[in-house]
């Protein structure tokens, strides 16, 4: 992939200039340097690596994560990395710009929806069924069960780079996995607490949270996926949470206000908004992020 057709050439030049100026051979630091498309898989690979890696991410934790703009800083900082962790199943197609225009051939580019299983991947798609992800719903990280199976290929992808600590990856990566279990556990006594387990979400960011804790999500204010709502399905959806007493609406920072805000007026719906990436790439961050939105859904978080 040709990395020119992601940026200006203005952009160009800057990064051009950036590059002179402040690349350094890559791996020359005693860490293991890691660059992530998110603090989600950033956090999982913190808690992996412990102090034996140095961790960044390059999306925002309230920004969209489909949409990140490719900056000349973010390849000088990947030229730097030994890993590149991935998100996959199409998310974050933006990354492949950073890596091409990082030059690091020796950058291991990890795609972290291995061993994954993608839930609504479909039969066909087409632009009439809206923003579709052909290989399934990619935001696979809200179910803390597949954090636990990232953990694992990240470890493996370490040790490949740092055989020395390998041992010690593996069992981190064994460790997270019982840190995942009871958090998943407090999370199913949260959501127990729920009278009504019918939400409404924005966008479809949220199925595998409400897989996982056995949360229904009825519908979503997006007609289609990345299609803003018509004033009849907005309705639609007044109908729908009165006839099922649904209370709740999930949604990312990033999205219109306006849905929601009818939704309240016209059906009592209570707004929850919540990024769908944890706040920090540091460890513990990306189980107690699920936990305090499973939180707030119970109207008991802030």
């Amino acid at each position: 992939m040709n990395f020119r057709r992601f940026v200006s050439p203005t952009a160009l030049f800057l990064w051009s200039c950036l590059f002179v100026l402040t690349s350094t051979p890559a791996h020359t630091s005693a860490k293991v340097r890691v660059a992530a498309s998110t603090t989600d898989l950033a956090s999982i690979a913190s808690s992996v690596g412990g102090a034996e890696v140095d961790v960044f991410a390059i999306a925002r934790p309230t920004a969209d994560p489909h949409r990140v703009e490719v900056l000349p800083s973010y390849m000088v900082q990947v030229s730097r990395a030994n890993l590149y962790l991935k998100v996959g199943l199409q998310l974050d197609q933006w990354a492949d710009g950073i890596i091409d225009g990082s030059r690091n051939a020796k950058l291991r580019v990890v795609d972290c929806s291995k061993g994954i299983t993608p839930l609504e991947k479909p039969t066909s798609a087409s632009a009439a069924q809206g923003d579709v992800h052909p290989f399934g719903n990619p935001h696979y990280w809200l179910d803390p069960r597949n954090g636990a199976i990232v953990a694992r290929t990240i470890a493996d992808e370490l040790s490949q780079v740092d055989p020395s600590h390998a041992a010690a990856y593996h069992d981190r990566a064994k460790a997270f996995a019982s840190e995942v279990d009871a958090s998943f556990k407090r999370g199913q006594a949260i959501v127990a607490t729920m009278p009504v387990k019918t939400i409404l979400t924005y966008h479809r960011s949220w199925s595998y949270l409400g897989d996982a804790f056995g949360l229904e999500i009825a519908d979503t204010v997006e007609p289609l996926p990345g299609i803003p709502p018509t004033a009849k399905h907005l309705q639609d959806l007044v109908q729908l949470a009165k006839a099922r007493k649904i209370g709740v609406l999930l949604q990312e920072p990033y999205f219109s206000e306006d849905g929601g805000k009818f939704l309240t007026r016209a059906a009592g719906v209570r707004v929850v908004k919540a990024s769908s990436a944890c706040e920090a790439p540091a460890a513990g961050s990306y189980l107690g992020h699920i936990e305090s939105v499973l939180k707030q859904l119970a109207g008991n978080g802030s």
